[in-house]
């Protein structure tokens, strides 16, 4: 680890743990939010989250072919409609593709299944994740064997 910034900056992480409250006291199942969790931190390369959210997921009693099969969650039947929705917009919300962020499409397929109130927490979801990658990525956190 480069910096410990639990020690040096805390009140990065009391901000980025306040987000996390609101994720988690949202209405989002758990699952879908440590399902999101995960393949962010796949598309990121973060191998410490990958690590932290697998076994978060096994914690919640996931099976493991959901766990496994995040990583090609399109071709897997394992995932809701809803989920799928949710894993798309994170995907996009975390790759930017082409420069233009999240396609209408992607974001109307989210839109139909979860109101307005729990799109609002998808995003925040995104977006905690993607900080948190990075501050593992940059600071190279592992997981422990």
């Amino acid at each position: 680890m480069r910096i410990d910034l639990r020690s040096t900056a805390p009140d990065v992480y009391r901000a980025l743990g306040s987000l996390e409250k609101y994720i988690r006291s949202s209405g989002l199942p758990a699952a879908t939010i440590d399902l999101l969790y995960l393949r962010i931190s796949q598309l990121n390369g973060c191998a410490y989250c990958v690590d932290l959210h697998s076994a978060d997921l096994k914690k919640l009693g996931e099976d493991d072919r959901r766990v496994w099969g995040v990583a090609a969650w399109r071709e897997s039947p394992f995932y809701t409609p809803a989920e799928r929705a949710a894993l798309a917009l994170a995907e996009e919300g975390t790759l930017l593709p082409g420069g233009e962020g999240v396609s209408d499409a992607v974001w109307a397929e989210a839109a139909a299944h979860y109101p307005q109130e729990l799109l609002a927490a998808l995003v925040a979801t995104i977006a905690q994740m993607n900080a948190m990658n990075r501050l593992g990525v940059i600071n190279r956190l592992s997981p422990q064997p």
